[in-house]
């Protein structure tokens, strides 16, 4: 299928699930994960009407940023492990970062966003698996209060939500209970009524589980391989 269809298939079954579950369609963002996806399939998608984009490396991004100038309402988000050596260049170039899952991450963002004089949204990234292979803090750990409670000293980063990568399984249903948790989780933070922390945004799903996480309170889902097809040999974990 071209991209244009699986725009049009990923957007029905968005929908779908959205009703599933009696929700607005309107109140989840579809994510194209560009990781590895050359700049013309980018400007392709941009041309049937995606808008918001997010980029896995640094380094990648850069390499394709020229050749994608011409995207003028295009939002680009970091949703990769950034590290903090990388910080400064990412405030320049994304408008957000989904993967903070440091306190000295956040601090390094945000002198670099100030230095700026940008805002730059922000959301932590949960371990919700436990799994050591992946980043993000425990859900219950000391590092994630050290964000919540930094986060009004943080004044160049909008702490917006939560994303997260469950555990893989070929089966989208085990996917569900850490969905779940990742809810749960963000509407303990929000009603804990912190200073400068919100959860308006669960960024949480990808190509082989999102109905699953829509079901359970996604607002953004990150979609690549089921928007752009295969990609080559990297195997994307969108």
């Amino acid at each position: 299928m071209s991209i244009v269809q699986n725009i049009a298939a990923l957007r029905e079954r968005i929908e779908a699930a959205a009703l599933r579950s009696g929700r607005n369609a309107h109140d989840i963002e579809l994510m194209a994960v560009t990781k590895t996806v050359s700049a013309d399939r980018i400007s392709q998608a941009y041309e049937h009407g995606i808008r918001l984009f997010g980029e896995n490396r640094v380094q990648e991004y850069e390499i394709k940023r020229d050749a994608l100038r011409d995207l003028v309402d295009a939002r680009w988000h970091m949703i990769g492990h950034l590290q903090t050596n990388k910080a400064a260049r990412a405030a320049q170039l994304f408008s957000a970062v989904e993967s903070i899952d440091s306190l000295r991450l956040a601090q390094k963002l945000n002198g670099a966003a100030a230095q700026l004089e940008k805002q730059v949204a922000v959301l932590i990234e949960i371990n919700i698996g436990g799994e050591q292979a992946k980043t993000g803090v425990q859900p219950d750990s000391e590092d994630l209060e050290q964000l919540l409670r930094a986060a009004p000293d943080l004044s160049h980063l909008s702490f917006q939500g939560l994303m997260t990568v469950p555990p893989y399984s070929d089966d989208p249903e085990q996917s569900r209970p850490f969905f779940r948790k990742i809810r749960e989780l963000a509407m303990n933070i929000q009603g804990r009524n912190l200073p400068c922390v919100e959860m308006k945004t669960l960024s949480m799903g990808m190509s082989h589980d999102f109905e699953i996480a829509i079901q359970e309170g996604a607002t953004r889902v990150r979609l690549g391989t089921a928007l752009f097809g295969e990609r080559g040999p990297v195997r994307s974990k969108y």
